[in-house]
């Protein structure tokens, strides 16, 4: 029994690492479509869709994480990670309608950079982790 709770566990981190791969890919690729929008005349449409999408990757980042924390057990982090996650990307689409760039570009590169480091960060060990309360896990 508890090989299967530890696999599905894993399986759950797994879907977290998905979804913020799928968010860092998507803002990587709004960046060449920032480049395209400057230089064709199809980066309009390009960085409008893939604005919809990323915010669509966000949205599916909070939704796997906090699947993979409430039912399982799991970690509150990624949970507050993808949350701090949608709420920059709603300044970023907000600041990207209103036409920004002083504010939208930065916060692009540092939205990308965060997702990264996301993305690389070494998965939590369950043994001797903190619960989600930030207290000890006691085992008896």
């Amino acid at each position: 029994m508890t090989t299967r709770v530890t696999t599905s566990r894993a399986q759950r981190a797994s879907l977290v690492r998905a979804a913020i791969a799928l968010q860092t890919v998507t803002i990587f690729l709004q960046a060449v479509s920032a480049g395209l929008l400057l230089t064709s005349a199809y980066g309009e449409t390009l960085h409008s869709v893939g604005a919809r999408v990323m915010y669509g990757a966000s949205m599916l980042y909070l939704l796997v994480a906090l699947l993979a924390w409430k039912p399982g057990g799991g970690p509150v982090r990624p949970v507050w990670y993808a949350s701090g996650f949608l709420a920059l990307a709603s300044a970023q689409v907000v600041l990207g309608i209103a036409h920004v760039p002083s504010l939208h570009l930065p916060l692009g590169v540092l939205m990308f950079g965060l997702s990264l480091l996301a993305l690389v960060r070494p998965q939590e060990r369950e043994a001797g982790r903190p619960d989600h309360a930030g207290m000890p896990t006691i085992t008896g």
